[in-house]
């Protein structure tokens, strides 16, 4: 980092009082946990699992390793839904609320485990009902609403493999999942809501539909109160099939590595990759880090602002926090409906505790002005996330000052739709923070920065982030596709998982993730970050937010590239474009002054809030973009880039 950033070498210690009722008080207890899983991994995670999880059939033993496949807490039975429900219902959690929901045009439901049990097992039974079991393949397309968990739940409840594909996408991108999981049931709803508007989910799936013969039923919630087209035989009204159903269905035992679900994502070939996880492990370690990470306490009233249709939905919003008991928040629209303090507004009106979002949400709030989040109360915070990408130096700035009020441990998490669980975060009660750092690993993961031949690279040397041991979490294959999970995965560096993010490690052992792999530049012989030139450009007093890519230089070898969103005000373009230049140059040094500079009123995005710079290297590169852009959520930011001329 720059010595103009205002935070560089900025370190903030937990505060005594923090210290003081954390989970995890200290470095030292931090340190014990962290070596105790380093030494004795079977011993560590086979004691975990015994006493955080519920089994039906206690395992034989811990861990087998057949590289590039690992198997979890061997031989033993259990059930996802069993731990995330059943098992609470016996103690005070029967009472307590599991599902705070808020609809975008104000409707609102709060849900104890004891209600959420009985949905839960109420629509696994209209499932059952229709012949699905233990093995079958179902498709979950829902807006944010309780139903979506109550729908991964049931499907977990009786070992059906499920896929939630994010609401947002469309009928091609669904078909595609559809067909590469060989699903038979599709459970969706009329549609949502999002931005006062609605959007229609039923009409997507009869589009897919007519090229998936082998979906048997559809079940359809009613949200919206649209009409939606209904094919006799196959499309079932969910509230129809819950007037016959019971409260009672037994949870299935499962193996331990029975498929829970499989998500995917999106590739640059336009072929999605399915992303498998497991039950237990992944139970175990989502379990697990919700009381390391968000240090979750019984009263703390917990706000996940991730979609369900993403790795972030399924770990921090359904699976991990209704495994530890927690009361979960969950809200449908956005944040900017009707105006920019709808998050804040219900940060307030639930007294949220721990509050975890993405860096994009966090650049695109400050853009607004401070006058909408300081217009509530947020004083019930005690604890902020970071998910989803490297969080900037000024985002993080803003984020602890004018959220957290200087009192807020910021928990910057790295980890990805492969890992399953967050594997670098700081323990809030026991890591002193630096502002762009995820700081150390979890317990049991083994991390290093590495160059190409696997050495660890000297202090403070960028180099490529791997994991040396398996953990519990970990993905176990590619649906379908196990020669490409291990070439993806384990066949860059033999022996060791991959993860594609450059990153470095300082000399107080803290992670620095830089992006991925494709994310590093090479400028004149110069390693650069994009990440690196983004932070230096979010720091100038005028830009809401970056995204850099290289482009071909004839010279240079490669050149920097940047798209810049600006804060409301009154700019010239020309001026400001040599000004921040200058300004780079400045901050980085000259080898870093960007090639070009181009503005624009939105990044291409995806649905989760990631910004696409695939596509902007597409655009710099060739001016088109030929990539798989499904998750792609305004088509037309791409289109105005595309059209727009270089500023000089």
């Amino acid at each position: 980092m720059s010595d103009q950033n205002p935070l560089a070498g900025s370190i903030f210690p937990p505060s005594p009082e923090f210290v003081a009722q954390a989970n995890v008080s200290g470095m030292a207890a931090y340190q014990a946990l962290y070596d105790e899983a380093a030494a004795r991994p079977e011993q560590f995670w086979g004691h975990l699992a015994e006493t955080e999880l519920a089994w039906q059939q206690k395992f034989d033993h811990v861990f087998e390793w057949a590289p590039p496949f690992s198997k979890w807490f061997v031989g033993g039975q259990l059930n996802a839904s069993y731990n995330c429900l059943d098992r609470h219902l016996d103690g005070p959690r029967a009472h307590k609320a599991a599902i705070i929901w808020e609809g975008e045009p104000g409707d609102t439901r709060t849900i104890t485990y004891t209600e959420l049990h009985r949905l839960v097992c109420r629509f696994a039974n209209s499932i059952k009902s229709l012949g699905y079991q233990t093995g079958d393949r179902a498709i979950i397309y829902m807006p944010m609403v309780p139903e979506a968990v109550v729908a991964m739940l049931a499907c977990a409840r009786l070992g059906i493999i499920h896929s939630v594909v994010f609401g947002g996408f469309s009928a091609e991108a669904l078909k595609a999942r559809i067909q590469d999981l060989g699903a038979t049931l599709v459970i969706t709803a009329d549609g949502g809501w999002r931005r006062a508007k609605e959007v229609k989910l039923k009409p997507a799936v009869d589009e897919a539909l007519l090229e998936c013969p082998e979906v048997k039923h559809t079940i359809v919630l009613r949200r919206t109160g649209s009409e939606p087209e209904m094919m006799e035989g196959r499309d079932l009204w969910w509230h129809t099939l819950d007037e016959t159903s019971h409260d009672d269905c037994p949870a299935v035992p499962v193996d331990s590595e029975h498929p829970l679900f499989v998500l995917y994502t999106s590739g640059t070939t336009g072929k999605p990759k399915g992303i498998l996880h497991t039950t237990a492990g992944y139970l175990l370690q989502t379990t697990m880090s919700m009381k390391w990470v968000f240090d979750l306490k019984e009263n703390d009233v917990y706000w996940c602002s991730a979609d369900i249709g993403w790795v972030t939905g399924h770990s921090y919003i359904t699976y991990g926090p209704l495994s530890a008991g927690a009361t979960n928040v969950m809200y449908e629209g956005t944040p900017d409906t009707p105006a920019f303090d709808r998050w804040w507004q219900l940060i307030a009106k639930y007294k949220v505790t721990l509050f975890y979002t993405s860096p994009t949400a966090i650049r695109a709030l400050i853009r607004q002005g401070d006058q909408w989040p300081d217009a509530h109360d947020l004083s019930s915070l005690r604890l902020l996330g970071s998910v989803g990408e490297p969080i900037n130096p000024a985002a993080w700035e803003w984020y602890h000052r004018v959220i957290g009020k200087g009192r807020c441990p910021i928990v910057d998490t790295w980890w990805q739709t492969e890992t399953g669980a967050i594997l670098i975060a700081p323990m809030p009660g026991a890591v002193p923070l630096k502002p762009g750092s995820g700081t150390l690993p979890m317990p049991g993961i083994l991390a290093e920065v590495v160059d190409l031949d696997g050495k660890p690279v000297p202090p403070d040397a960028e180099g490529y982030l791997i994991i040396r041991r398996p953990w519990p979490s970990m993905i176990r294959n590619i649906w379908g596709d196990p020669d490409r999970y291990a070439q993806t995965y384990w066949g860059r560096m033999e022996g060791v998982y991959f993860t594609g993010d450059a990153a470095r490690r300082d000399a107080d052992g803290y992670f620095w993730v830089l992006g991925r792999v494709d994310d590093v530049m090479n400028v004149s012989g110069h390693r650069l970050s994009t990440m690196e030139v983004e932070s230096a450009l979010v720091r100038h007093p005028a830009v809401a937010e970056a995204a850099v890519v290289a482009k071909p230089h004839e010279i240079t070898g490669q050149a920097v590239c940047c798209f810049v969103t600006l804060k409301k005000g009154d700019y010239n373009h020309d001026v400001l474009g040599k000004e921040l230049r200058q300004w780079v140059a400045h901050e980085i040094g000259a080898f870093a002054r960007p090639e070009e500079i181009r503005f624009s009123e939105a990044l291409p995005k995806t649905r989760s809030g990631k910004i696409m710079r695939r596509l902007l290297r597409e655009i710099v590169t060739s001016n088109t973009v030929a990539g798989d852009v499904t998750t792609l959520e305004d088509m037309g930011v791409l289109t105005r880039l595309a059209a727009q001329q270089d500023e000089p």
